[in-house]
């Protein structure tokens, strides 16, 4: 069901500090901030020729990244975000197994203007799960 690894997701208090690192230090290529207000965060994307890494800095008082920051104050990995090729098809399949869909269950649009899923932490070995459509 799921394809391949789409990014790997980092929470950080400051974004553009992180971002100087991967760009600097790394020699990686780095994509300007985007703000997400629906997911309450502020996005780079960090290609890599395999895959891609996600800084998510928190935005707004109610962001899941400030909650996640304030349980690990230097920051951490936060999600997996795996490739499917039905969404919809992936959730009902996971759903009927025993899975948890976090929020309404329904996708929401992810930084990459395709539909995405998060799946609960507890069911997947203490590590959240995005879905995204391929």
């Amino acid at each position: 069901m799921i394809g391949r690894l789409n990014h790997v997701a980092i929470a950080v208090r400051d974004i553009e500090a992180a971002s100087d690192v991967y760009r600097n230090t790394l020699g990686a290529e780095v994509s300007a901030p985007e703000a997400l207000e629906e997911h309450g965060v502020t996005v780079v994307f960090i290609t890599l020729p395999n895959t891609k890494i996600e800084l998510l800095e928190p935005l707004g008082g109610e962001s899941p990244i400030g909650r996640f920051l304030e349980k690990n104050p230097d920051g951490g990995i936060h999600h997996v975000c795996y490739e499917v090729d039905d969404i919809g098809e992936a959730r009902d399949r996971l759903v009927k197994s025993g899975a948890r869909v976090l929020g309404s269950g329904e996708p929401k649009i992810g930084a990459h203007g395709k539909p995405v899923l998060f799946l609960h932490p507890k069911d997947f070995n203490g590590t959240l799960i995005e879905l995204e459509q391929a």
